[in-house]
């Protein structure tokens, strides 16, 4: 049975707007919750960029919903913070949180001024990471000397049972390489045969645990409406790595988006404003086997989407 969950876009709304909204999503009919965690939004027109970590407790705490993020320990977090965040969270809320792991984006992790490192040193960087975190989840004390260093650490409070420690991936490869050392993979909608060449590249390489996708739409009562969303919202967020992982400044992101059209948006952000239309493709994914699927609606508005798509769409998918 694949589970419809409400994914919480920190870089585009105000904490307090994304508590509200989960909460609603939740009486909707949404049966979990993720979030992003930036720390600067893609384009200024976003605006916004609230610790994430800070906000889970209050959402964990607001809702029954199990709740996972996508971060990236290594540069702006010590894998050691993270290892505290994820063990405190899952001690106080059994068997509702999980971590995806990565290997970040310059535009976050700039801010530490230590440089952006090469995609294999960030992948190197990622892989020590894990095992600090496993180690220290575990209750084992901790050094390591490395990409990361981390000196006698030793996790105090722990949850009871072992926290997922998903992969994220957004290519064929980068599918096959997290099935080593992750308890389940995370990716966003992409081509069809695509996505299904990530799960067989994930399952073949000996990958366990569930495979999730988020899932970028735009939704409004009028198909101009949910256009106009969606190229406002979600242009700078169209390019291809290398550029998505290395461009620093929203300003840098607003500039190369500047010529961006609606077209090339509706690329990679399902736009329509039939919720039948949302539910066919939403039925598609199910088809392919993702145990989760995480909805997001690319505007800053999740009220009448959440409304909707709980009374329309949700009925409609085959779970």
């Amino acid at each position: 049975m694949t589970v419809i969950g409400f994914h919480n876009s920190h870089e585009q709304i105000h904490p307090a707007a994304l508590l509200d909204a989960v909460r609603r999503a939740e009486a909707a009919g949404f049966a979990a919750a993720m979030c992003s965690d930036h720390f600067s939004p893609w384009s200024a027109r976003q605006g916004h960029s609230g610790f994430a970590w800070s906000w889970l407790g209050a959402a964990l705490q607001a809702t029954g919903l199990p709740f996972g993020i996508v971060n990236a320990p290594g540069q702006r977090y010590h894998p050691a913070i993270i290892a505290q965040s994820i063990g405190t969270l899952a001690a106080m809320y059994p068997g509702r949180f999980w971590a995806a792991l990565g290997t970040g984006e310059a535009s976050n992790e700039h801010i530490t001024g230590g440089g952006w490192p090469r995609k294999d040193v960030r992948n190197a960087r990622l892989r020590e990471c894990v095992d600090i975190i496993r180690a220290l989840l575990a209750g084992e004390e901790v050094s390591h000397d490395g990409l990361v260093t981390v000196d006698r650490a030793r996790l105090w409070t722990r949850p009871d049972e072992p926290v997922r420690l998903i992969g994220p991936a957004v290519s064929v490869e980068t599918a096959g390489w997290v099935a080593e050392w992750a308890d389940g993979l995370i990716t966003v909608n992409q081509p069809v045969e695509r996505l299904r060449r990530m799960i067989e590249a994930y399952r073949g390489a000996g990958g366990r645990g569930e495979i999730c996708l988020q899932v970028h739409l735009s939704w409004a009562p009028t198909q101009e409406e949910a256009t106009a969303i969606a190229h406002d919202q979600w242009r700078s967020n169209v390019f291809a790595a290398p550029v998505c992982w290395d461009l620093e400044m929203t300003d840098h992101f607003d500039e190369v988006s500047r010529e961006v059209t609606a077209e090339q948006v509706g690329r990679i952000v399902h736009v329509s404003a039939d919720p039948a239309r949302h539910a066919e493709i939403l039925n598609g994914y199910v088809e392919l086997g993702f145990d989760q699927i995480y909805l997001h609606h690319v505007g800053q508005r999740q009220a009448a989407f959440i409304d909707t798509f709980g009374a329309k769409v949700l009925p409609q998918l085959t779970r």
